[in-house]
C-alpha cells in the first residue's frame, strides 16, 4: 500500500504524484477515475470493484467537510459481506488508511473536495 504524503482540498499526494479527482486506493493500485452514480452519495453500485478486491476494511473519505453521504443500504451491504466500514472526513481518512494498511487488507475510497 502506498503511503499518502499529504491531503488538501481537491488534492492528495501519493509517492510524489498529485491526484486531483476522487480516487480509490487498493493495496496494489490506484484508480483515479472513480465516479459515483450520485455525486455526494455512496451507492452499492459504486463499490463493485472495491468488493471484488475483498478488503477487510473500507475507509471512506467523505470530503473535506464530510459532504458525501453513505446511505444505510450501502452500510448494510458492506456489513453483510463482512467488510468493516470506516467513514470520516478525508483528512482523517487519509491518516486512518496509513495507520491500518500495514496491519490489515484495506481499500480507501476518497472524495477529495467538499
Amino acid at each position: 500500500m502506498k503511503k499518502i504524503a499529504s491531503y488538501r482540498f481537491g488534492q492528495v499526494e501519493i509517492e510524489g504524484k498529485a491526484y486531483r479527482s476522487d480516487l480509490i486506493i487498493y493495496p496494489d493500485r490506484i484508480d483515479d477515475h472513480w465516479w459515483r452514480k450520485e455525486g455526494h452519495s455512496l451507492q452499492v453500485e459504486d463499490l463493485a470493484e472495491v468488493v471484488a478486491a475483498q478488503p477487510e476494511v473500507l475507509v471512506v473519505g467523505t470530503g473535506r467537510f464530510g459532504m458525501m453521504r453513505i446511505p444505510q443500504e450501502t452500510r448494510d451491504y458492506l456489513s453483510s459481506l463482512g467488510i468493516e466500514l470506516i467513514a470520516e472526513d478525508t483528512d482523517r481518512a487519509c491518516r486512518t488508511l496509513d495507520r491500518l494498511a500495514p496491519e490489515r487488507r484495506v481499500v480507501a475510497a476518497l472524495h477529495l473536495t467538499c
